[in-house]
């Protein structure tokens, strides 16, 4: 088996030498910005490219760069960059105003959608984002229950907020920072095992809820079967505890009615963001109608729950997400998209196989994960079992994963995470782009790759 070695900084100075404006925009953040990025997810060695247009499954860097996009939107453009409907929409809206301070069809219009494609929406609440859709949700399940804690996964991503950022990265009992330990203690933090749950709901009956991401954590880095998630529903509902489904992600992806529709079941509160608004700023929580309940004003109830948001279903993201959501819930839609997802993944494990890379594409429906260890055998995704969920979860931080994102940016591609999604934009064409510069991405970092 060939040794791995620390990428080249032959490499990082062949990038960023090609791109000196992105490069000065990066120093300047620096100084105004921490980490001089807005978003953890953008914390790359040494600089992302600063993007001035995008079209389709393309953008365009500040130094005049074309990238064929896999990040979409952190997962957001099932339709890709700029989808004629959505920009029509927008503006429209524009034009007639952006923030009415009151009332509005358009909130009307989109919840009448969510309603009509995710199961078990009675009603809906909207947020502007998917942390504040799964705190609302957590709410929600305390005040119906009149319990206060959450059972979560391993690894699991629910946003930023105090009740779900314990267990997200190893070690899992370890209080985060900024966190206090008073609020870590009400999350019980658990591996995705029925047995483990089971045990644990039978035993604590202060549990309000359980949330879960139904892919498995981080959009599918370490899937989770359909079969777990029935059982989940079954062992909830069981135990008269509150099950979120968190289809910030998943939602209008995996069908259009999210890995829900796909797997059979409802969960009793969902939890949207991305897709949902279209790809503008947009959150919402949907569900039991006896539970959504009580955010109302109706009957001035003490258990009733105040939810301002100044720019919860403000008119422009509303009349975006009601574009959107007219489109995807053709599931012509997400077939296609998973149809041009399994091919990417395969064409990219035949590059694996062929090179002797000992690594793997990996995913499902429209996203896709890679993962390179000494363990693996070249391009059978198989071999995943080898891998521990840590391994899985860690793969940005190693450096084959690190060495492979950056000559692919050189070479024209840009992954996200630890792989990326894809849209209707993505066809035949961009898979085969996307492997040929996967080829020439493994002749420049062969050396930092596991190989036979």
């Amino acid at each position: 088996m060939a040794e791995t070695k620390v990428l080249s900084t032959d490499l990082t100075a062949e990038y960023t030498e090609a791109r000196p404006r992105s490069r000065a925009l990066f120093e300047r953040a620096g100084g105004v910005l921490p980490g001089g990025i807005t978003h953890e997810s953008r914390q790359f060695t040494p600089f992302l490219p600063y993007i001035v247009r995008a079209e389709g499954a393309r953008k365009w860097d500040v130094d005049g760069h074309e990238y064929l996009d896999f990040a979409m939107g952190h997962g957001a453009l099932i339709l890709g960059h700029a989808h004629p409907a959505v920009v029509e929409a927008v503006r429209r809206q524009v034009g007639l105003g952006t923030h009415y301070g009151a009332n509005h069809e358009g909130e009307l219009n989109w919840a009448d959608r969510i309603t009509r494609l995710v199961p078990g929406a009675e009603m809906v609440r909207f947020t502007s984002s998917g942390t504040e859709a799964t705190l609302l949700a957590l709410r929600v399940a305390r005040a119906a229950s009149g319990r206060a804690k959450l059972v979560k996964f391993r690894g699991h991503f629910h946003g930023w907020h105090d009740a779900v950022a314990p267990g997200l990265q190893p070690p899992y009992d370890e209080v985060p920072p900024g966190v206090t330990p008073a609020v870590a203690k009400d999350t019980i933090v658990l591996p995705p095992d029925l047995a483990v749950v089971d045990e644990t709901l039978r035993h604590d009956r202060d549990v309000a809820a359980v949330i879960v991401e139904p892919s498995g954590a981080s959009f599918g880095s370490v899937p989770l079967t359909l079969d777990f998630l029935r059982g989940l529903d079954e062992l909830t509902a069981s135990h008269d505890v509150f099950l979120i489904v968190d289809e910030v992600i998943t939602g209008f992806r995996w069908s259009p009615g999210g890995v829900q529709q796909a797997a059979g079941i409802s969960g009793d509160l969902t939890t949207l963001a991305k897709i949902v608004a279209g790809g503008l700023p947009g959150g919402a929580v949907a569900g039991r109608r006896d539970l959504l309940e009580l955010i109302s004003l109706v009957g001035g109830s003490r258990r009733k729950l105040r939810h301002p948001g100044t720019f919860n279903a403000n008119p422009v993201s509303a009349a975006a997400g009601v574009a959107c959501l007219d489109i995807v819930r053709d599931p012509s839609v997400q077939e296609g998209c998973s149809r041009t997802g399994s091919a990417l993944r395969r064409e990219i494990n035949a590059v694996f196989a062929r090179r002797g890379v000992r690594g793997i594409a990996y995913g499902d429906v429209s996203s896709f994960h890679l993962a390179f260890d000494a363990r693996l055998a070249p391009g059978d995704p198989s071999s995943i079992a080898a891998l521990s969920p840590e391994d899985l979860k860690g793969q940005r931080g190693t450096p084959a994963y690190s060495a492979i994102a950056l000559a692919l940016l050189i070479e024209g591609i840009h992954i996200f995470g630890s792989g990326g999604f894809l849209s209707i934009a993505h066809r035949d064409a961009e898979v085969g782009r996307t492997v040929e510069a996967l080829d020439r991405a493994v002749d420049r970092v062969i050396g930092t790759l596991p190989t036979v």
